[in-house]
């Protein structure tokens, strides 16, 4: 017997490798994670379903946990959709969970804070494996003050200074929960942060001045003049994409 057809709202916890991407965000004549699993979901529905994620992540970023809902009139199950979408989704793309949700969860509005990685290669020569996930620095890096500049953001700051131009928001003050910087067993540079929001670059910009730091090119206790500047030109330049991955999304 079949289900009869409600109208649901489905959330889905997605993976993806966003080398190939130009970013999360649906965009006219390129390939986006967003119209992706839009079209993936319009071929299980038969109907036109807008995607609503988390937030945006840009060109060449990855996820471990992007957060999306939407919302359609359908008698599938979560576990139909969760089989379905990742039959029809190129293989670096993958749906981890899928579950019902109530009609007002909002996968953007409802967000409490997110954490970001990002992962930092230091490595005299030319890499082959991982390159793609991780910046390639053929330096030795001064860790103890990364450390002591990454723990400067924490707290409730404004974050005009780390902000890339275009940044769709009413303020630049954003709340930094955690910020820390440790080395794993593989000697990778594992940059974490967790906030309640998050500007336009603003991770990136952040690791390209802790690396300026671990060049000696800058002094840690920089940091708090930097942020009271809200002077970009004052912070350092802006990572590459490909080491920064969005970890989890609360709520």
């Amino acid at each position: 017997m079949k289900s009869e057809i409600r109208y649901k709202n489905i959330k889905l916890i997605i993976e993806y490798d966003g080398s190939q991407y130009s970013g999360w965000q649906r965009q006219k004549n390129c390939q986006s994670i967003q119209g992706i699993i839009e079209s993936a979901i319009s071929t299980m529905t038969g109907q036109s379903v807008p995607l609503v994620g988390s937030g945006r992540t840009d060109a060449g970023v990855h996820a471990w946990q992007q957060v999306a809902n939407f919302k359609c009139h359908t008698r599938l199950t979560p576990e139909n959709f969760m089989n379905g979408l990742n039959s029809l989704l190129p293989k670096d793309i993958a749906i981890q969970s899928c579950g019902e949700v109530p009609v007002d969860f909002h996968s953007r509005y409802n967000v409490q804070s997110k954490i970001y990685r990002y992962y930092i290669g230091q490595c005299p020569h030319k890499m082959a494996l991982f390159h793609q996930y991780c910046w390639s620095i053929p330096h030795k890096l001064d860790m103890d003050a990364m450390q002591n500049a990454s723990l400067l953001f924490k707290g409730t700051h404004d974050f005009k200074s780390f902000e890339g131009a275009g940044s769709p928001r009413s303020t630049s003050v954003r709340t930094v929960l955690r910020s820390q910087l440790t080395v794993n067993e593989n000697q990778y540079l594992i940059y974490e942060i967790e906030a309640d929001g998050f500007l336009r670059f603003m991770v990136r910009n952040i690791v390209g001045t802790l690396v300026e730091i671990g060049k000696k090119r800058m002094r840690f206790d920089a940091i708090p003049n930097i942020l009271t500047s809200r002077n970009r030109h004052m912070a350092g330049p802006t990572a590459p994409p490909h080491g920064l991955f969005l970890m989890a999304v609360k709520y």
